[in-house]
């Protein structure tokens, strides 16, 4: 009893009483029928502008529509096939698998379990977390309308108009998704997310015959009605949620003044939706560059989240870069953060980037999101998205990409790219050495959390070497799946560090929650000479324990494919368990010897693992363990070229 009482005290400390507030007001709301009423079924259908008048005057956008697009046409086979997958309803999943749906069901069903939510049950009373449910991503991942992009591609390049389909789709989500009712009313973020993907399409089949008045003023009053839902929850994604849901919520209603401008609201939704939004880039991107919710990919969704904020800020206001590159600030434009958050974030992704494949580390949480795919690449190359937000920051670019011409980006400069040989990112905990030469790369990670962790994976250690990702974190496979899943996924011993009685770190809550978070941890880069570097990683963790140091040390000869890691931990009271996982078509190529701190060689351990690359799918792993009673272990670790 006073341990859970104990673990209760520790997360109102860290999450904060105004969270704990607003969640038992939040769930007042819905109890006593506060949303039912805040949040209104069959609401009045609203007209706002004609559709005549619309099409002569629309608000600028990205695009005017598909003939302003200055883009060469190159009709590939791939994209054909995506498109054809599409219009028989298979439709992609998080980037990674295609699932068939049912056109009548569509909407409700969740193709990974079969369970049907109810269409006609008000939005707050869906459960997003159910057993029998499964993981709700499955339902809303059509909604998003993303797969869009690929048609939109597929007509350009094909010289094709298939307008018809585009609209129906939409018409059929909104026939078949009441206002504010069902799964699809759920998360604010996806229905951000769907405004805007419709936005696009209205843009680009602007000039077809497909886009009637009536069907205008059927999506404009669905695009009213979702603006409305989101501006009157934006405050759970701000304070309950803080990730970025909150950045794409408050960007949606920024840009719902700037593209919205004749639905009378958007004006303070706009205003109010700036200055959010602005406060959400301070805080959510922290000094260094790097994201508070320690994943790479969640990173890359907000990169692609300022690219449309900058480029419709931009072309709505005042240009906001000088000739020396320098950001402006003219009244119109965000504040100066934004641009500063933005640039630091291309440090950072840039440095962690594989520069002969575009991937980055597969590190913290990783759903599949890639909420604006222009191009055919795979979806961990991250190239083509750093190469639109920073033309978009700065006019350059070191990658050319056809995603730039659907953001509109005409007048772009090439540079050469030259990656960093190094950083220390202290305030995410992330330190990467680049040997540009060797084509190799060491990543590793120790940080103290100030915002909420997503994984205990600590002194987690990621190796590359040309472009292949030998030592490599695990993914996270679903969100909602097994308690031997989400443990192994987001547990420390589903990543390359040290357990210690094969407990992780800090303590395992239900859902996305850790107990005892990590407040004490250090980072550091030692060129010794030059040939040589240390890298240091130290915290203090496993509380459940008493509270335990572990430091990491690695030892590396440059362009050399040997490194020597010492694990060090503040007690020999405890058994210590050392974690590789490895990628099991190089497994051949890596050899690890380990000694105890009486220099005995320790016998390794083969065992199982499991590693997902992309979300809702695992494939078998490797994953080599060294165990000790004892206080240290160092490990060698080579690699054969």
């Amino acid at each position: 009893m006073w341990s859970r009482l104990f673990q209760i005290k520790d997360f109102v400390f860290n999450m904060g009483m105004r969270y704990v507030v607003f969640r038992v007001w939040h769930m007042l709301q819905v109890t006593t029928g506060v949303f039912k009423r805040k949040f209104p079924i069959h609401p009045p259908s609203k007209k706002f502008i004609k559709f005549d008048e619309w099409k002569m005057n629309a608000p600028k956008f990205l695009i005017s529509s598909r003939e302003s697009i200055e883009l060469a046409k190159q009709p590939q086979s791939n994209l054909e096939s995506s498109f054809q997958q599409i219009l028989s309803n298979t439709i992609p999943f998080f980037s990674n698998q295609r699932i068939p749906l049912q056109k009548e069901t569509q909407w409700h069903v969740n193709p990974d379990t079969g369970y049907v939510y109810d269409k006609n049950k008000h939005w707050s009373l869906i459960d997003d977390l159910s057993e029998e449910a499964g993981d709700i991503k499955f339902v809303w991942e059509k909604a998003r309308f993303s797969y869009l992009h690929d048609v939109f591609r597929y007509d350009y390049h094909f010289e094709q108009d298939n307008s018809a389909f585009v609209f129906s789709e939409i018409e059929h989500f909104i026939d078949h998704n009441p206002i504010n009712q069902g799964p699809q009313y759920k998360c604010s973020q996806e229905i951000s997310l769907r405004i805007l993907n419709w936005t696009y399409a209205l843009y680009f089949y602007k000039n077809s015959t497909e886009l009637t008045a009536s069907l205008f003023d059927k999506i404009m009053n669905a695009i009213y009605w979702q603006l409305h839902h989101v501006y009157h929850n934006i405050h759970f994604s701000r304070i309950a949620v803080r990730n970025n849901h909150a950045i794409t919520e408050t960007l949606v209603l920024y840009l719902s003044g700037l593209l919205f401008p004749f639905m009378p609201e958007t004006a303070k939704w706009s205003k109010k939706g700036k200055n959010w939004f602005e406060q959400e880039v301070a805080y959510q991107i922290y000094d260094d560059g790097t994201f508070l919710q320690y994943s790479i990919n969640y990173h890359r969704v907000v990169v692609q989240l300022l690219t449309w904020a900058i480029r419709l800020n931009d072309i709505h206001g005042d240009h906001l870069v000088v000739a020396d590159g320098s950001f402006r600030n003219f009244e119109s434009c965000f504040r100066k953060c934004v641009y500063e958050k933005a640039s630091l974030s291309l440090d950072f992704l840039e440095t962690c980037m594989d520069e002969s494949t575009g991937w980055l580390p597969n590190y913290g949480s990783n759903d599949g999101a890639l909420f604006f795919k222009w191009t055919d690449d795979h979806y961990r190359d991250y190239k083509s998205q750093l190469s639109d937000l920073r033309s978009a920051l700065l006019g350059e670019a070191y990658w050319q990409s056809e995603s730039m011409h659907w953001y509109g980006l005409k007048k772009v400069t090439y540079k050469t790219f030259v990656q960093k040989e190094k950083g220390v990112y202290e305030a995410g905990g992330y330190c990467v050495v680049n040997e540009v030469v060797s084509k190799i790369k060491t990543f590793l990670h120790c940080g103290s959390y100030k915002d909420r962790p997503a994984q205990a994976d600590n002194n987690h250690l990621d190796i590359w070497v040309d472009g292949v990702n030998y030592l490599w974190d695990n993914g996270s496979y679903k969100y909602n799946t097994s308690k031997e899943n989400i443990n192994h996924f987001t547990g420390t011993k589903g990543h390359n560090t040290v357990t210690i009685n094969n407990e992780s770190q800090m303590l395992k809550g239900s859902r996305f929650i850790w107990f005892y978070w990590i407040k004490k941890a250090s980072l550091k880069i030692d060129m010794v000479d030059e040939s040589h570097f240390n890298i240091m990683g130290t915290f203090e963790g496993f509380r459940q324990l008493g509270g335990i140091e572990h430091i990491r040390h690695i030892r590396k000869e440059k362009n050399k494919l040997v490194w020597i890691v010492e694990d060090v931990i503040s007690t020999a009271k405890e058994n210590m368990q050392q974690h590789w996982h490895i990628n099991p078509e190089i497994k051949d190529k890596i050899e690890f010897r380990a000694l105890n701190e009486l220099n005995q060689e320790i016998s390794p351990t083969l065992k199982k693992s499991k590693h997902s690359l992309l979300y809702g799918s695992y494939t078998d792993s490797d994953q080599i363990c060294f165990e000790t009673q004892g206080k240290k272990i160092t490990t060698t670790i080579t690699i054969q070229s």
